[in-house]
C-alpha cells in the first residue's frame, strides 16, 4: 500500500475546473501499477495519489484519499475487486470504479457493472484509451473497451441487456435513431415530439453516458444492443 504526496485538495470528492483528476491505482502485480504509473504521470491532468495491492488495502485508501477514480484490477488476493466496487459503491459512491483486467469473460463485465463499476477496460488497451475511459468515469460517465462491447449486448443473443446507463424507454429511442444516422426532424416526427425535446434528449444522454460525440453514442447504442 503506498500514499504518493497528496495535492492540497485531497478531501474534495468532486472534479473542479482546472484541477487534475486523482487517481488510486489497486493491482497486485508491482510491474502493472509502474507501468501504468508511468502512462499517467504524463498527463497533467491526472494525478496519481496512491496505489494498493489488494482489494482490501484499496477500500482503506479510497476511504482515506478520497480520489476522483479507483482503478482497480478485478481478480486481486485478501478481496477482488467485484467485492471492492460494490463496497466502494455502498461506503464512497463518489468515487468511480474503473475495472482494469486482462479478460474479456462476459461474466466478469457484467459483474463489475452490476457491482457499481462505472467502466471496464483491458490492460493491453493504449494509454490514449486508458486516459480516455478515466477521464469519463471522472466525469459521471461510463467506458467500455471496444473488445467488451460484445459481452455487453449477450454475446450475441437475444438475451437482454443490462442497461448501466439507467435511460429512460424515450431516451433509448432517441439513441438508436442518433446511431441509425437519423437528423433531428427525422427523429421528432418518428416519435411524435418536437425537435427541442429530441435535442434535450440528446443532451441528457451525452450527459448520462459521458459520450462528447455521434461516434461514442453509437459505440453506446451496440454495447446496449439497440442496433439488432
Amino acid at each position: 500500500m503506498t500514499v504518493h504526496s497528496p495535492s492540497p485538495d485531497a478531501g474534495a470528492q468532486t472534479q473542479s475546473a482546472g484541477k487534475p483528476i486523482r487517481v488510486l491505482l489497486a493491482d497486485d502485480h508491482e510491474l502493472v501499477r509502474d507501468g501504468i504509473r508511468a502512462r499517467l504521470q504524463k498527463v497533467a491532468e491526472l494525478e496519481v495519489v496512491g496505489e494498493a495491492t489488494n482489494g482490501r488495502e484499496a477500500l482503506q485508501l479510497a476511504g482515506e484519499l478520497r480520489p476522483d477514480v479507483l482503478l482497480m484490477d478485478v481478480s486481486m488476493p485478501v478481496m477482488n475487486g467485484l467485492e471492492a466496487a460494490r463496497q466502494v459503491r455502498q461506503a464512497l459512491p463518489g468515487i468511480a470504479v474503473l475495472i482494469l483486467s486482462v479478460y474479456d469473460n462476459p461474466e466478469y463485465v457484467r459483474g463489475v457493472v452490476q457491482a457499481g463499476a462505472r467502466g471496464y477496460i483491458l490492460k493491453d488497451i493504449s494509454a490514449v484509451e486508458m486516459i480516455t475511459a478515466i477521464t469519463s468515469v471522472a466525469n459521471g460517465g461510463y467506458y467500455f473497451s471496444s473488445a467488451v462491447g460484445p459481452t455487453l449486448v449477450g454475446a450475441g443473443t437475444s438475451a437482454p441487456v443490462e442497461d448501466p446507463y439507467g435511460l429512460t424507454d424515450r431516451e433509448r429511442q432517441v439513441l438508436t435513431a442518433i446511431a441509425k444516422g437519423q437528423p433531428n426532424k427525422e427523429v421528432a416526427r418518428q416519435l411524435g415530439i418536437s425537435v427541442r425535446t429530441v435535442e434535450s434528449h440528446r443532451l441528457n444522454l451525452r450527459e448520462k453516458v459521458g459520450s462528447k460525440n455521434a461516434a461514442q453514442l453509437y459505440k453506446v447504442a451496440q454495447e446496449l444492443g439497440l442496433l439488432g
